[in-house]
């Protein structure tokens, strides 16, 4: 596997808009998280900002060689916050407390085999929390565009658990938002929102789903979110 590969999607600024639909999740996630943290996969930095306590020990894992760069800038203000240039199996640290996989784990061919590379990076007590795209009926142009391979269902990611370790919490939210997506599939041909459609979601569906989605147990949504806890 190369060491660098450059990034094909291009929905990352576009979604750095949905500010209220990252502070939703990032909630739901971020009290489980305790340093030393690996955040695989991550991007323009816009997932650490949200989820780092301040000055927790922070690894951030970039294979896009402009991203890990952008990075790299952003952390000279930062404490105890690193990038590093590659993938996973070539990553030279371990004896991570938490790792996590936000919007990444679709975009990886060998989804099972990444998960047990993370799994031998965790201490004893150590955490896997996985963000994904649910459903794999709304498999859509977008999610092609952007380098998806698939969506995730919760007995999908079941069946990838490494061994060694249990799913302590799996949830979906946004459920307005999996109406939105299955409708966009079909009325969407580009299979590319537009800033305006982001911003309708975000700031009408996303505050519903706010509303919603306990009342439905978190049993429906377009985004799945998946605990995995060592048992050793």
């Amino acid at each position: 596997m190369a060491n660098k590969k450059d990034y094909i999607g291009s929905e990352l600024d576009l979604f750095s808009h949905a500010k209220i639909w990252k502070y939703y999740w990032a909630q739901k996630i971020k009290p489980l998280i305790q340093g030393p943290v690996l955040e695989v996969g991550a991007g323009i930095g816009s997932n650490t900002s949200v989820l780092r306590k301040k000055d927790e020990v922070w690894h951030q894992l970039e294979p896009d060689e402009k991203f890990y760069k952008q990075l790299k800038k952003q952390n000279k203000i930062l404490k105890n916050c690193e990038a590093f240039n590659g993938f996973l199996g070539n990553h030279p640290k371990k004896d991570y407390q938490t790792i996590i996989y936000i919007d990444v784990l679709e975009h990886i061919m060998k989804d099972q085999d990444e998960l047990k590379l993370a799994a031998n990076k965790l201490n004893k007590q150590g955490i896997l929390i996985v963000l994904s795209p649910a459903h794999q009926f709304l498999m859509s142009k977008f999610d092609r565009n952007i380098g998806h391979f698939r969506r995730y269902n919760k007995k999908m990611l079941r069946t990838i658990c490494p061994e060694g370790m249990i799913i302590q919490n799996q949830f979906y939210l946004d459920s307005v938002g999996l109406l939105a997506s299955a409708a966009a599939k079909f009325l969407v041909p580009s299979g590319n929102p537009t800033l305006n459609q982001i911003l309708l979601w975000d700031r009408f569906m996303v505050q519903i789903s706010r509303l919603l989605d306990p009342l439905l147990l978190f049993s429906l949504g377009k985004t799945i979110i998946t605990v995995y806890k060592k048992n050793n």
